[in-house]
């Protein structure tokens, strides 16, 4: 039988729509599409790095709440509200799964407010962090 693990931050958006921040079912992790407010502070900040920083810590929390991190990262999706900041934004993407290489989508909708730059949502496997990695090249 799996064991299963709902984690949740306690935000008002997570009780309304009924979600978890991360889900882990055996060793699979599923990090909700996770935005830039800090949890202790509520605050969003305005600037794009900042926001795009805060995404991650975030996201790290969530993955460190079942005993993973960013490095078991095997899926990501990077969400951007204006098109003009996805060289910004994938700079930092790429400095965070530097060695990580997860398989990545990015795309420009409309996020659920006006005020979130970027969103972040992850698939992990717990342990993918150290295991043998084969890499190759698709000709």
């Amino acid at each position: 039988m799996a064991k299963i693990i709902k984690a949740t931050t306690g935000s008002v958006l997570e009780k309304q729509a009924s979600y978890s921040r991360v889900v882990a079912v055996n060793n699979w992790i599923y990090v909700s599409n996770t935005a830039g407010r800090n949890p202790d502070t509520k605050q969003i900040p305005e600037d794009l790095k900042a926001q795009t920083l805060q995404v991650f810590t975030n996201v790290e929390r969530a993955l460190k709440a079942v005993g993973s991190s960013l490095n078991d990262v095997i899926f990501s999706t990077v969400y951007v509200q204006d098109p003009k900041d996805i060289p910004a934004v994938m700079d930092i993407v790429g400095e965070k799964f530097r060695g990580i290489n997860p398989a990545t989508s990015v795309t420009c909708p409309p996020l659920g407010s006006l005020s979130y730059k970027m969103e972040l949502e992850v698939k992990a496997y717990r342990g993918a962090g150290t295991s043998e990695v084969e890499e190759i090249l698709i000709t």
